[in-house]
């Protein structure tokens, strides 16, 4: 029995990213975070764990953090929030972890924060949208650039970028699936058209369980909009397009927030089928995105990845989830130790530089500056993922900072 044990924790080291410390051996830096391994956002959680792991051969080749080597504890959340808040208490209370950081995603950060607020630690978010807007959690920090209003922040862009587009629009059609981000950034939009004096013409919402997305295309069809605003997640975005297509929508401008348009299997499944659309991102290869050592990272993380079966492009997630070590890295070096408290002033307190540019936090946990970008995709031909590696099939459009072109429409004509 006592070596059917053993054999068992020992699996359970392994699964969890850890080591067994040999005799005499420096106490490690425990690490622990759940991350999305299977389910829906797994392709992208797997991501995030190639930056992560990329960053820890970085950190202890050069000696660790504080002289002690780095160990991630790691589980695998599922894509299911029901297990994220036993992830997190196992971590802090039995793995006796030093530092967490969040899994991927909204729906996976949130139920954490009870368990993270408990214990007092710092808690890094990877892509998560106003997370913090209910806890006020003065020790939580989100890796997204959508700035201290991320309900209007992530959302503005699109619709600056539409309003350039001739002719001018003058009607709007919003739809999205009946779920916490969809309707947290349509709540968002019907702010911003109300600013802009859009008439809307169509405004609803869609069960998460659809799969036919080709009578709601027909429907805003049907309401004449120059406008298209779009909030869906991986499935429904790909649906969206797919419908579009096979309806022929005519309208100045198609997309919005549509998460998934961002990953690589959706850009080589989706091909030329998104062509025209404008839709948010957070980097992509551009002149005015070249920040210092970009480059060097998504060459060590993209063989990596394509081994792993991971996201193969690696330019949503994968800088972030770096860029978030990269500065909890800093925090715990110039503060000399593993204080909570010491270690959240001073990321309150810091800008930092970063593989995806200076990053600098507001009172709320959230990008001080937000750096959302919208891109337009042009020029795609077939499903050859190299392509997307170089300038110009996503397009900056806005914000102006970081702009490499102008609008081009209406989406019917380059779409169809």
């Amino acid at each position: 029995m006592k070596r059917v044990l053993c054999a068992w924790f020992g699996a359970v080291l392994l699964l969890a990213g850890m080591a067994p410390l040999t005799a005499g051996a420096v106490e490690p830096i425990k690490i622990g975070f759940g991350m999305a391994l299977t389910g829906g956002l797994a392709g992208n959680g797997k991501a995030a764990l190639v930056a992560i792991q990329i960053w820890r051969d970085e950190i202890n080749a050069k000696g660790g953090l504080l002289g002690r080597p780095v160990q991630l504890i790691y589980y695998d959340d599922q894509t299911n929030p029901a297990l994220v808040p036993g992830i997190y208490t196992k971590l802090l209370d039995v793995d006796k972890v030093d530092l967490v950081i969040s899994g991927y995603g909204t729906n996976l950060q949130a139920p954490a924060m009870p368990i993270i607020m408990q214990h007092g630690m710092t808690f890094i978010g990877l892509f998560g949208l106003d997370v913090n807007h209910q806890f006020h959690y003065d020790r939580f920090f989100q890796i997204q650039p959508n700035g201290e209003d991320p309900s209007i922040s992530s959302i503005e862009g699109f619709f600056q970028a539409a309003m350039t587009a001739k002719p001018t629009p003058k009607t709007v059609a919003m739809v999205g699936a009946d779920a916490e981000y969809p309707k947290v950034a349509l709540e968002g939009a019907r702010k911003i058209v109300k600013q802009l004096g859009l008439k809307i013409v169509y405004d609803r919402s869609y069960p998460p369980t659809t799969v036919d997305y080709t009578p709601i295309i027909r429907s805003i069809q049907a309401t004449n909009p120059d406008i298209v605003y779009v909030a869906s997640y991986p499935p429904d975005s790909a649906g969206m397009v797919h419908a579009a297509h096979e309806v022929g929508l005519k309208a100045t401008v198609f997309g919005g927030g549509m998460i998934g348009l961002q990953f690589a299997s959706l850009k080589q499944q989706l091909g030329e089928m998104l062509n025209g659309i404008i839709c948010y991102d957070m980097y992509v290869p551009s002149t005015t995105m070249n920040f210092p050592g970009i480059n060097e990272f998504l060459a060590k993380y993209q063989p990596v990845a394509k081994e792993e079966g991971a996201d193969q492009l690696g330019f949503y997630l994968p800088p972030f989830a770096y860029a978030a070590m990269q500065i909890l890295t800093q925090a715990v070096e110039t503060t000399k130790g593993l204080d909570q408290g010491k270690i959240a002033e001073y990321i309150h307190a810091t800008e930092f530089d970063t593989v995806v540019g200076h990053v600098k936090f507001a009172a709320n946990g959230e990008w001080a500056k937000p750096r959302v970008i919208f891109v337009q995709y042009r020029g795609i031909k077939g499903n050859d993922l190299e392509q997307f590696k170089k300038p110009g099939t996503a397009v900056i459009v806005a914000p102006a900072e970081y702009k490499t072109g102008d609008v081009e429409a209406p989406y019917s004509a380059i779409a169809h």
